[in-house]
């Protein structure tokens, strides 16, 4: 079977470089590929780049403001691309779907390991919607004596009183806003239960935070 993802990540880095301004980075959010050194060769861009300038192009914010304005900019990601507990050496993965209840499972980082954590504090698992109508489904703190955590859509998790909202910074713990509890792998099966100083690691880091 041919495999098309490889041009198909060259041609929407192509189309990025060229026409998506700061915006650019979010199809490599979107592949879960570094922002530098991804090592796809995109080629030479130069003349389409010069044929924008001629055409007089608007520049791709108008386009999210005036045209599409319910498109995520995705603007205050700080980490993507999988998360892992290095004291493990697991990955939280979104685990079976439908569900509600994430695992820990060897790290592969594709599509169901996809983490992406917002400078809000709220860390999605899997894939992550584009429009800001959907919602994603956010890493949660059940509460009570629940020692399972939870993958809910965000606003439910919200309305229901659960603790979406979790800090975190390279090589530390996961540690939940709400209920001072940490996400933690414990026989390899994912628990939240008082810190013990388990380390966490995101694949991408977006920016030192």
């Amino acid at each position: 079977m041919l495999d098309l993802s490889s041009p198909m990540k060259r041609n929407a880095l192509r189309v990025a470089e060229i026409w998506m301004d700061e915006y650019k980075h979010n199809v490599n959010l979107a592949w879960s590929l570094p922002f530098e050194n991804h090592g796809i060769d995109i080629g030479d861009i130069s003349e389409r780049k010069k044929l924008r300038e001629r055409l007089n192009c608007k520049p791709f914010k108008w386009y999210l403001d005036n045209v599409y304005p319910k498109l995520d900019p995705w603007d205050n990601l700080l980490a993507y691309g999988g998360m892992k507990n290095l004291d493990a050496d697991m990955c939280i993965d979104q685990g079976p779907v439908p569900g509600h209840t994430p695992i820990a499972f060897h790290c592969y980082y594709y599509g169901p390991q996809y983490t992406f954590y917002r400078g809000t504090g709220e860390l999605y698992i899997g894939s992550i919607k584009s429009h800001t109508y959907d919602d994603n489904r956010c890493l949660a703190d059940i509460g009570t004596n629940e020692t399972e955590p939870g993958l809910y859509s965000c606003k439910e998790a919200v309305q229901k009183g659960m603790g979406i909202y979790w800090d975190f910074t390279q090589g530390n713990e996961l540690k939940n806003r709400q209920t001072k509890r940490c996400l933690e792998i414990i026989n390899q099966k994912l628990l939240i239960q008082e810190c013990t100083g388990q380390r966490w690691e995101s694949k991408h880091i977006i920016k030192p935070f």
